[in-house]
């Protein structure tokens, strides 16, 4: 049975028909609008069918509708702003949202294009196969013709997909990290641990040229790191590194002791925290409302680290946050530092208050992502990282620690489904707003 397909002009779902039918359906069973048909050839259907998790949202029909709405609003925004009998503030603001509108739009009207252009190569294409006097090498430009315009067809939806990702207006921000080490009854593999992370983050910093400042650092026994703070600084940093704030778990077998000699696996813990750097006028401190302490400071000593009250610790006493810095011999800059650290936490606190408020069903089911949830485990003895939010599984574990290429593409892959996630979120909650 000879089979036609066809494309939607406004998504990515093939649809199709045989001789013997009447009508035409999708291969999800709906119908669709606005189809342009074409006749797909050989192997170029699957890579035309292959989307990656964001681009793949192009099937999605919550995502659909709002992509019409939006165009639909477009196009009415156009012919209003063509009537001179609008008032001057208006005008304003139907400009604004006509200009927010506009890079959508132009990618919609790409696709269009593209998809023009796709409908006329295959009618080539189809004309030229099986004719008697058919031109192979014709042929052949032919099929590469379409197989490029389908592929553009495919980046063009992943960005218009893209594009109506709601944006965090911190992402640009620079970021406190911290590392803190869990308890755990195995001894010191959570130190040993929360050092590995601390020089992964590192690693990672360098990667991406960014700017690595270390703000404290409070050794523990044999190597092992008790809590760390760290200013990292450079472009697009805690859009990276946002959700690697949580509960990153360890199993290894101990390199030495009995749990070593019978191959016992041991488990432990560490917590990452990521804080978006605050504007100074966001979040106003009252000194009356601080309690400050000097004392003398900790770790693994050195000459005259230990014998002046350098370290300073800062309680916001209406929060009970406190911030502490024992870093330099310099207890002025100490405090500037611990100041520095405490209202990034105050703002935290303030943006996580106002999160919690906006929660929904669908973050109650996919997880917070809270920093008390563990969010991946790092397996020594299998060679395997697991991130349990997206189920990224990557082998390796010694060169994913050196926090280059490998790290990065987990972040890419955790941040794009997140993205996916606040994109379904956003379009749902728009849908429901027009019911």
């Amino acid at each position: 049975m000879r089979r036609w397909f066809r494309l939607c002009s406004f998504c990515s779902r093939v649809v199709y028909s045989s001789r013997k039918e009447t009508g035409w359906r999708t291969l999800t069973g709906h119908t669709s609008l606005n189809i342009t048909e074409v006749q797909l050839w050989g192997t170029v259907a699957s890579k035309r069918l292959c989307h990656s998790d964001l681009g793949g949202l192009y099937k999605n029909e919550s995502v659909l509708r709002y992509l019409q709405q939006l165009m639909e609003e477009y196009r009415d925004l156009s012919k209003t702003l063509q009537h001179a009998f609008l008032s001057e503030s208006d005008r304003k603001v139907l400009v604004k949202r006509h200009t927010e509108l506009l890079p959508q739009a132009n990618l919609f009207l790409s696709i269009e294009q593209a998809l023009k252009e796709l409908e006329d190569v295959l009618s080539l294409l189809h004309d030229s196969v099986g004719s008697k006097d058919e031109d192979k090498q014709l042929t052949e430009l032919l099929k590469e013709e379409e197989a490029q315009i389908s592929q553009r067809i495919l980046a063009l939806k992943k960005d218009l997909i893209r594009s109506l990702v709601p944006t965090d207006p911190l992402y640009s921000s620079n970021i406190l990290l911290e590392v803190v080490s869990g308890r755990t009854t195995g001894g010191d593999i959570c130190q040993q641990f929360t050092r590995e992370m601390f020089d992964m983050y590192q690693g990672f910093a360098f990667y991406k040229n960014w700017d690595f400042e270390v703000l404290n650092y409070t050794p523990a026994e044999y190597g092992g790191l008790h809590h760390a703070a760290v200013q990292i600084a450079g472009q697009n940093v805690y859009r990276y590194l946002k959700h690697e704030g949580g509960t990153h778990r360890v199993q290894r077998i101990p390199e030495v002791g009995l749990s070593s000699r019978m191959q016992r696996i041991h488990t432990g813990t560490m917590t990452v925290i990521i804080l978006p750097q605050p504007i100074e006028f966001d979040v106003n401190i009252d000194p009356k409302d601080l309690h400050i302490d000097t004392f003398r400071s900790r770790g693994a000593g050195g000459q005259s680290v230990n014998t002046t009250d350098s370290a300073v610790r800062i309680v916001h006493l209406p929060t009970g946050i406190r911030a502490e810095c024992q870093q330099t011999r310099s207890q002025l800059q100490n405090r500037d530092t611990a100041m520095h650290m405490l209202k990034a936490r105050i703002y935290q606190s303030i943006m996580g208050k106002e999160t919690e408020q906006r929660h929904t069903a669908r973050k109650q089911q996919v997880g917070t992502r809270s920093q008390s949830e563990r969010i991946r485990t790092y397996n020594f003895s299998q060679d395997r990282v697991t991130d349990h939010r997206t189920g990224y599984v990557t082998r390796d574990i010694k060169e994913f620690m050196r926090g280059g290429e490998d790290l990065d593409n987990l972040i890419s892959n955790v941040l794009e489904h997140t993205e996916k996630e606040a994109l379904l979120e956003m379009v749902e909650n728009s849908n429901s707003s027009l019911k």
